[in-house]
């Protein structure tokens, strides 16, 4: 073989080429190898994933989804590690974890937002406050949760708006379960004259709302008298109904209606905002002659 000084520019990367063909075609059987346990991976995670489905079916949605996901990880991290293993034959598992090792700090201070998202996510799903097809209010959020996933949170609000959250935003932030129990309790106000017997105005409502359709009979109708406001007798209307926000407007709607219509029927006035004034000294009032041009 003649010396490398002697060869020209263009027969170095002749040879260059050459051999790292030659190089890529010997190292084709490790290659196909790797490509090959990527597949059982895919497949053994697949099948693992619907035994862990099945053997966690009995236990709530958001629990068996987590055990799967969990399961699909771990199975993932094997492959992908015997793969490389297989790709690069010097590799060994005591070098590829002291290798990850040192990467993890640095992709952990890049991605903190994801993993902070995925360990929320994680914690979500364990912990369970709320499931797919509840609806949940975060802050200005409010609507009907389609999917929970380790990194975030799908939510289909009222108005038909679908928004992606972020599992840390959930899990820093107070999210009232609208639906948590199968009822709601909804508190309205209302009010009747200073002149109007309130006792009376009472006893219409308790009997009126226990003729509504939206108003759970299984629990108590609350009426009390609550307080002397600036034109009327303050009066609380308590109920429960259906939990979604469509059965809280429904049975509102109806309530509201209910209250008017029972008070006129029986000639009970809900007054408007009155205002006396009072002076210091009488008032004179000077009238003028009108006069026309």
């Amino acid at each position: 073989m003649d010396d490398i000084s002697d060869l020209t520019p263009r027969e170095t990367l002749e040879n260059t080429v050459v051999s790292i063909v030659h190089s890529f075609i010997e190292h084709l059987p490790y290659l196909f190898a790797g490509l090959l346990i990527l597949l059982l991976t895919w497949l053994v995670a697949y099948l693992i994933g619907k035994v862990v489905r099945k053997l966690t079916r009995h236990m709530r949605q958001s629990l068996s989804e987590l055990f799967e996901r969990l399961s699909h990880i771990g199975i993932w991290a094997l492959g992908l590690l015997l793969a490389a293993m297989v790709v690069f034959p010097g590799l060994t598992p005591a070098k590829a974890l002291g290798g990850l090792g040192l990467a993890s700090i640095a992709i952990g201070f890049a991605f903190k937002e994801i993993f902070e998202n995925f360990f929320a996510g994680v914690l979500l799903l364990w912990k369970y406050p709320f499931e797919k097809g509840d609806f949940i209010e975060c802050q200005s959020i409010l609507g009907k949760v389609e999917n929970i996933s380790v990194r975030m949170t799908t939510i289909r609000k009222t108005n038909g708006e679908l928004v992606v959250v972020p599992n840390s935003f959930l899990f820093k932030n107070a999210v009232n379960v609208l639906t948590d129990q199968d009822k709601r309790r909804i508190t309205i106000m209302t009010g009747v004259a200073y002149s109007e017997d309130a006792d009376h105005a009472v006893s219409l409502l308790q009997q009126a709302l226990s003729q509504c359709e939206t108003v759970d009979q299984q629990h108590p109708i609350q009426i009390f008298l609550n307080g002397f406001g600036d034109s009327s007798i303050d009066i609380e209307v308590t109920w429960w109904t259906g939990p979604t926000p469509l059965d809280h407007r429904r049975s509102r709607s109806e309530v509201v209606s209910t209250v008017k219509r029972t008070l006129d029927e029986a000639g009970i006035e809900i007054p408007f905002p009155y205002r006396t004034m009072t002076f210091k000294e009488p008032l004179e009032i000077n009238q003028k002659p009108f006069k026309s041009d």
